[in-house]
């Protein structure tokens, strides 16, 4: 692909591979390489909305961006007042689009083969039982703060909510998002 669109400090940017851009600051050292969220992908003719392509970026520097002079007057007073503000800026080079999805693609050939080798299971003739549905977590929450969690936790399932609990005692043991999650499943419990 040619061309893709990614979202970095609540903005987002066109970019092709070997571009430099500058964007707000990001806590990323100097020489590291991440990951940034992508929107969109196109290029030759064909876009992807929902893209499995992922795009590398490296910081090259953290940078100040160009004074701006901001200037106060007060007519017939003699009030006058100037001040400056520079913008903290990171300068970031694009390494490359998709590679991550060539990765996963050749990751995932293997195991699509290895499937048909393998000699097929008996069916069972009298129907089963369907296996228990298992609750987990809200997608991300791993990485959630407990202000997120908080926040979004009334909007939750309630097996969710219980998965989410579970998994706080269990690892991070956060206070507020145990509390937070509590309170969530006794308001469920009320309705």
């Amino acid at each position: 692909m040619s061309y893709a669109i990614i979202t970095l400090g609540g903005k987002q940017y066109r970019v092709q591979e070997g571009e430099r851009l500058l964007v707000d600051r990001l806590k990323t050292d100097e020489g590291k390489t991440f990951n940034p969220k992508v929107l969109l992908v196109g290029g030759n003719g064909k876009t992807d909305l929902a893209p499995t392509f992922a795009v590398t970026a490296r910081v090259v520097s953290h940078e100040l961006g160009e004074k701006i002079r901001i200037g106060k007057y007060k007519k017939r007073t003699g009030y006058r007042k100037h001040t400056g503000f520079r913008a903290s800026l990171t300068q970031i080079e694009i390494e490359s689009i998709g590679a991550g999805a060539r990765k996963a693609a050749a990751a995932a050939k293997p195991k699509a083969e290895a499937k048909p080798e393998a000699a097929p299971e008996p069916k069972p003739e009298a129907p089963t039982e369907a296996p228990a549905r298992t609750a987990h977590p809200p997608k991300g929450y791993e990485e959630m703060t407990v202000a997120q969690i908080a926040a979004e936790a009334a909007s939750w399932r309630r097996p969710n909510l219980e998965a989410a609990l579970e998994y706080e005692q269990a690892n991070a043991k956060r206070k507020g998002a145990i509390a937070a999650l509590e309170s969530a499943l006794a308001e469920k419990e009320s309705h």
